[in-house]
């Protein structure tokens, strides 16, 4: 008799923690920090664009490519980190891998009217404190208000 077969788990799924970039695309709207949020692919929840790796590629530089092509945001990202989140990813096989995500700011100059993945993502401009608040991940959420508390421009 022949032993059953197991799935194998992607190397590193569930031990590994793997590394993303994202990119927080911000402005400031009638005098409000405004931060586009976009909806995953597969849950539809609120996130922020974000991608694995490219080879050759600053992880600043990944961060806003995956703006342009989750959300065709095009602007100024900062090379320095602005923080870090960790979240679980559920990968087409059903793994799960453990991420960090390295977050950098986006001044959103403009939103392209076509973009790669337009057709498979909603795209919507909120308040700071309210984008804060329809992200899942605690980390994330965190580092949006510190963010919004750090950016808000001076009230007059």
């Amino acid at each position: 008799m022949k032993p059953a077969k197991v799935k194998k788990k992607r190397v590193g799924a569930g031990s590994v923690v793997r590394t993303q970039y994202a990119a927080l695309p911000w402005r400031i709207n009638s005098g409000r920090l405004e931060v586009m949020l976009v909806t995953s692919r597969d849950t539809r929840r609120w996130v922020i664009p974000k991608g694995w790796p490219m080879k050759g590629r600053k992880p600043h530089i990944v961060a806003a490519i995956e703006a342009v092509q989750e959300a065709g945001l095009i602007g100024k990202v900062d090379k320095a980190k602005l923080g870090d989140f960790g979240y679980e990813k559920r990968l087409d096989s059903g793994a799960t891998v453990d991420c960090r995500v390295e977050v950098f700011s986006l001044r959103v100059q403009r939103q392209r009217k076509k973009w790669r993945e337009k057709k498979q993502r909603a795209t919507r401009w909120f308040e700071c404190v309210v984008a804060a608040g329809l992200v899942e991940e605690p980390e994330l959420r965190a580092l949006m208000l510190g963010f919004c508390d750090a950016s808000a421009p001076p009230k007059v």
